[in-house]
């Protein structure tokens, strides 16, 4: 067995003459375990299936919040929710955490050239500072004739064209909206990320580099190219099983999350379109997938492939129906869970998926060991080197937090789920994958309880103040606190 520092030597032998390993940060929005992960079957992701076979699928990571906003701002600074305070979409990161250095940041700090394109941080105004970068390319929107002036202020305002809402539900929710898309596949907003990242690759590098880029589907809209479409036929989508009684056994809380924009829920059924919602997604699944493939294509037909570290991971899972719920925003598997995989220099026991409990919130120590830079004492992930050696290392359960106060603990075998008033959730995934029976009020598993109990954050920050409390001025990138 390579030791820790046998490890990292073996991965510094990997490199081009002898320099640091460059990264490609590659994102998904609301890709749930269906993508990569085998949670819906005949899912089709071949890419995502060929990149787990040549690194580390981690098929038990789970995101730190199961929200945009949250999740993004604690994989990128490195630190929970519980101690940054930031809970929520609607809140600018930035002015809040002014010392806090985010991955970006740090490897541009230590000599890395450092570039972006597509959703990375949170898409809005605001959250993705110019000066985290040496270059970057702004979120490209398939919907631009929706977006608000003041949250999307780059973003060229279109009128809506003939046909839309292409779902067919009128006087809907704007953004969840899903169809055909008929226009060329370099013409969709992912695409315009994916050509910045292979032009981007096919110049000479002079220093080592980091490299972002981050894909917008499967998240709503979801538009894609109709063959996505075709490749799940109507008459074969398989629908989530919802039972009726599943949210009796769920304290207030949790039943609240599971209520959130339920009328969307209610309206998707009432008009007859869950089929149409879930095949939506699964094309955009593929769509991305698709897209996947060209930037893993193009990292291998690069100067760089020999020693570029292709990470890859979604920021939060997805409901598409679960617990009579849509969206995300829940402390549930089908919310946290989410697909996670690590491939290039260094990796070993490559295609021997990790089944150990793992969070987006450890790739920040990872990328800082791997990559030799100066340890960060401010992280509060685990590094997941050990696991990137040995296939059987041991780990400790990991904590999602939606809300504050409100918090999932994850291992191998259980979820425990407490939230603020003290209710609590626990679930037996061996014998209860959907998670359909809490059995938190059986005596004979209290000390289940007791032992993943510990793991949950004993303090949590108040809830920093939302964007609203900020004149912020996109020109200059500059916020200004309001009286």
């Amino acid at each position: 067995m390579l030791s820790r520092r046998s490890f990292l030597q073996t991965a510094a032998a990997a490199t081009v003459g002898g320099r640091r390993p460059n990264v490609l940060f590659l994102s998904v929005d609301d890709m749930n375990d269906w993508g990569g992960l085998g949670g819906y079957p005949g899912v089709r992701t071949p890419n995502l299936d060929a990149l787990g076979r040549r690194g580390v699928l981690f098929s038990n990571a789970h995101c730190a919040s199961p929200l945009c906003n949250p999740s993004r701002t604690s994989l990128l600074t490195g630190m929970r929710p519980d101690t940054t305070g930031i809970y929520d979409n609607d809140q600018f990161w930035r002015p809040e955490l002014p010392e806090v250095e985010t991955i970006p940041m740090y490897f541009k700090k230590h000599g890395y050239h450092v570039a972006g394109a597509g959703k990375v941080f949170h898409h809005t105004a605001g959250m993705n500072p110019p000066d985290q970068w040496d270059e970057f390319k702004l979120q490209v929107f398939d919907d631009p004739w929706y977006r608000r002036d003041e949250w999307y202020p780059w973003n060229k305002k279109i009128p809506a064209p003939a046909g839309h809402p292409f779902n067919g539900l009128r006087n809907f929710q704007g953004e969840f909206d899903w169809g055909v898309m008929e226009k060329p596949d370099g013409e969709f907003g992912d695409a315009a990320a994916v050509k910045f990242g292979a032009d981007f690759l096919a110049r000479k590098q002079d220093k080592p580099f980091f490299l972002a880029v981050g894909l917008w589907h499967p998240h709503i809209p979801m538009f894609a190219p109709k063959r996505f479409f075709d490749m799940y036929p109507l008459d074969e989508i398989k629908l989530p099983v919802s039972p009726e009684d599943d949210l009796d056994d769920v304290p207030a809380v949790g039943q609240k999350m599971a209520a959130f924009r339920r009328d969307e829920h209610r309206r998707i059924l009432k008009e007859g379109k869950w089929k149409e919602a879930v095949r939506a997604y699964l094309a955009s699944i593929s769509f991305a997938d698709h897209l996947i493939g060209q930037m893993v294509a193009a990292v291998d037909g690069s100067a760089h492939a020999r020693n570029t570290l292709i990470v890859f991971w979604s920021d939060n899972g997805w409901h598409l129906g679960e617990k009579q719920h849509w969206h995300k925003s829940t402390l549930w598997e089908r919310s946290t869970h989410v697909p996670m995989m690590i491939a290039g220099p260094g990796v070993r026991q490559a295609g021997v998926a990790r089944t150990q409990p793992v969070s987006l919130l450890d790739l920040y120590p990872t990328l800082v060991e791997v990559c030799g830079l100066p340890r960060n004492s401010k992280l509060e992930g685990e590094s997941l080197v050990p696991l990137l050696r040995n296939a059987r290392a041991k780990r400790n359960p990991v904590v999602s937090t939606f809300e504050r106060g409100n918090h999932s603990v994850r291992d191998e075998r259980w979820r425990y789920i407490r939230y603020h008033d003290g209710g609590e959730e626990l679930y037996d995934r061996r014998a209860d994958p959907n998670e359909w029976r809490n059995v938190a009020g059986h005596p004979e598993h209290a000390a289940v309880k007791r032992d993943l109990a510990r793991w949950i954050p004993k303090n949590s920050a108040p809830q920093r103040p939302g964007r609203e409390a900020y004149d912020f001025d996109f020109s200059t990138y500059t916020y200004k606190k309001k009286n």
